[in-house]
């Protein structure tokens, strides 16, 4: 066994990314303040094949040092758009057949591991404040909203762990892996 060279990890090129069918999930970043968490919701986002990135309200937007220092280029591949407003982004999701799950700590979540998605049916997933969650308002526009368990003494993950396991689970559960 040995680690692979770069080269032998053959990965896309970015125009080669941008030509290639996506993943029908869109991640909504609701007022997002740090932009390393924004750079590494870019990085996972191209890992995954994520059609696009709504950044909402505060949340940072490209170009930035900060957000590029996590994202090493995925800012490039992946399509984003800033909405001053979450509410307005979903209402455009939902009007193109999104189904819109926030992931919260909130009366009535569904545990990640019990989310049985939809083959083909097009996902956007909400993702909040590091300090204050995802916006009431937002909770509420929400489709459903999802949980991952945790068993520690921390209350939460961090957006970028998160959004990792999201859309891990996601992919692994509905379209596998390429």
């Amino acid at each position: 066994m040995k680690k692979l060279s770069m080269e032998e990890l053959n990965r896309l090129s970015v125009e080669d990314y941008k030509e290639i069918e996506k993943n029908p999930i869109a991640l909504i970043l609701d007022n997002v303040r740090s932009l390393n968490n924004v750079g590494s919701a870019f990085r996972t986002s191209d890992a995954f094949l994520v059609k696009k990135i709504f950044l909402c309200g505060i949340t940072g937007q490209p170009p930035h040092r900060e957000i590029q220092k996590t994202a090493l280029g995925a800012t490039e591949s992946v399509d984003w758009k800033h909405y001053e407003s979450t509410l307005d982004a979903i209402k455009l999701l939902k009007k193109e057949g999104y189904e819109i799950c926030v992931l919260e700590q909130a009366s009535h979540s569904t545990p990640l591991n019990e989310f049985a998605p939809k083959p083909g049916k097009p996902y956007a997933f909400v993702f909040g404040n590091e300090v204050f969650g995802v916006e009431e308002d937002v909770v509420l526009a929400a489709d459903q909203v999802l949980e991952i368990p945790q068993f520690g003494t921390k209350h939460s993950l961090n957006i970028s762990v998160s959004i990792g396991i999201t859309l891990w689970d996601m992919v692994s559960k509905t379209y596998g892996f390429k």
